[in-house]
């Protein structure tokens, strides 16, 4: 009873947690948007000229009238309600130019998930049992280069390399379903995946190292366990939770990858939206998409965190998080 009463508490914490960072969150991306000193209104207008009347029409219509605080709560309490207002170029709801660029940035994020857990984990493991050998420092020196390098210069390099190697992929067009999708985003999903491999691998190895000079690993070897039983079975599940840890922030994080790596490869995905919003000066649209990727970053290290914390009760003391 006291250890469930201690994790309900625990869930109550990070939830408040979580909605007074997004409140704070919601704050900075409105009133730093206004730091600008481009008028709304001269984006709404295109560059065209118009009398007063409209002007002031304009104004109305967008709220633009009201003082600043009353502009931010009618934003938050639409927000709430799933309404993220209306742009000031296109004159259209927000989200209706935000849904299809989804269709392209989540699939994308979930290929680089799968992606990053299905190689870090198996080189973590093998340079942990390989330890000090040749194999372990060649793939540990191919890891720090991966992490040092930025998703966008990845990109570049791959595309230069791969147009000339293997001109017959598709970097650049539209595609059409499943098998097109595949095609299309994967080398993107390889690229942004490649520095958060090497951290998933860096994390295992160290933990993997730790957990097979242990006590409980002696013993099994000495009950005549198979090694590839300890490793695989035994070793790798105290793994689990410092690894879920760093690449729940890391996933959470992608959004944020994504918006250079989809430039270069001129996917049709939030990122461009993005850097067109904010060249365009549409408040609107960058305060959503902002908002946004807050909201999905926080989701998911919150959701990480209880999980944990229900699986493993020991690190609520430690915040839910090695």
């Amino acid at each position: 009873m006291k250890k469930k009463s201690g994790l309900l508490l625990y869930v109550v914490k990070k939830l408040l947690a979580f909605a007074a960072t997004l409140f704070a969150a919601s704050l900075l991306i409105f009133f730093l948007e206004r730091l600008s000193n481009v008028d709304p209104i001269a984006v709404i207008l295109g560059g065209k000229r118009a009398n007063e009347a409209t002007i002031a029409s304009l104004r109305e219509k967008f709220g633009l009238d009201l003082p600043l605080w009353r502009q931010y709560f009618n934003w938050l309490f639409g927000l709430i309600k799933g309404d993220f207002g209306a742009d000031f170029r296109y004159q259209q709801p927000v989200w209706s130019l935000i849904a299809p660029r989804l269709g392209v940035t989540l699939p994308l994020i979930t290929m680089a998930s799968l992606i990053t857990i299905a190689i870090s984990v198996p080189i973590g493991v093998v340079c942990a049992i390989k330890q000090g050998s040749a194999i372990d420092g060649g793939l540990s020196a191919v890891c720090l280069a991966a992490v040092s390098c930025p998703g966008f210069f990845v990109s570049m390099i791959a595309i230069a390399v791969l147009s000339r190697v293997a001109p017959q992929i598709r970097f650049t067009g539209s595609f059409s379903g499943f098998s097109g999708m595949m095609e299309r985003l994967l080398l993107p999903a390889l690229c942004i995946a490649l520095g958060m491999i090497a951290l998933g691998a860096r994390v295992i190895r160290s933990k993997m190292i730790t957990e097979l000079d242990s006590d409980y690993v002696l013993f099994a070897r000495a009950g005549g366990i198979s090694e590839r039983k300890i490793v695989w079975k035994k070793a790798l599940k105290s793994c689990v939770i410092p690894y879920s840890s760093v690449m729940s922030i890391q996933i959470g994080s992608l959004l944020v990858g994504a918006v250079t790596v989809e430039e270069v490869f001129s996917l049709q995905g939030l990122g461009s939206l993005l850097i067109d919003s904010i060249q365009g000066s549409n408040y609107p649209v960058t305060q959503a998409i902002t908002m946004i990727t807050v909201f999905f970053f926080l989701l998911l290290t919150t959701a990480t965190d209880i999980i944990i914390a229900a699986a493993d009760p020991r690190t609520i003391k430690g915040g839910g998080r090695e």
